[in-house]
């Protein structure tokens, strides 16, 4: 869950670090952000990206998330959080989705999707190893790419935009919105539906 404004400062609260994380290994997965990607960090433990310099995010819940990722094929890069996922964008995306939303026609419906601009703060998600991506129960609750950042500048040029494609591969950001809040919305529908005939059993 997000805390503040939309697209205002906006930090993405840490889970729980798994057993074995200590100073060290957060001084190396903070070499691997910033050397190998580039991307500026927080000071202090647990680590947090600096969000709205070289990305903004989407959050929105997995199980939508999930749904969506499969409709959209590549996207940029994906993390997973708890029950949360993470969508990156362009930076200066953030400040397109309330507008985006109400040209798409889903501004006057409540939607659990929040775009997270400059001033934000993301759980720096453990770095890839090379294997498989974890499950969707992740991995001890810590953060963790679901689709990985590529380094070399690359990560950057998959971003979604608005007016130009983040990338051959990407959606635009539009597309990215749409695909979203429609599943964030079916999920809700869903889950008003579960409730309701669970209160009609009783």
């Amino acid at each position: 869950m997000l805390h503040g404004s939309p697209t205002g400062p906006v930090v993405v609260p840490p889970p729980r670090r798994p057993p074995g994380a200590g100073p060290r290994r957060e001084e190396g997965v903070r070499s691997w952000y910033e050397r190998v990607l580039g991307w500026p960090t927080a000071p202090g433990v647990p680590l947090r990206l600096r969000v709205g310099v070289r990305f903004d995010v989407l959050d929105v819940p997995a199980e939508a998330g999930h749904a969506a990722l499969a409709r959209l094929g590549p996207t940029g890069p994906v993390a997973v959080l708890g029950e949360r996922m993470l969508l990156l964008v362009a930076a200066g995306g953030a400040e397109e989705v309330p507008g985006l939303l109400e040209w798409l026609e889903w501004g006057s419906l409540p939607l659990d999707l929040s775009a997270v601009g400059a001033g934000g703060l993301m759980e720096a998600p453990l770095v890839p190893a090379g294997g498989p991506a974890p499950g969707r129960e992740g991995r001890q609750g810590a953060a963790f790419w679901l689709r990985p950042p590529k380094p070399g500048g690359e990560a950057e040029a998959s971003l979604p935009a608005l007016s130009v494609p983040g990338g051959a591969d990407a959606p635009d950001l539009a597309r990215l919105v749409h695909t979203l809040a429609t599943q964030v919305h079916r999920v809700r529908l869903a889950a008003g539906t579960a409730g309701a005939g669970g209160r009609r059993r009783r």
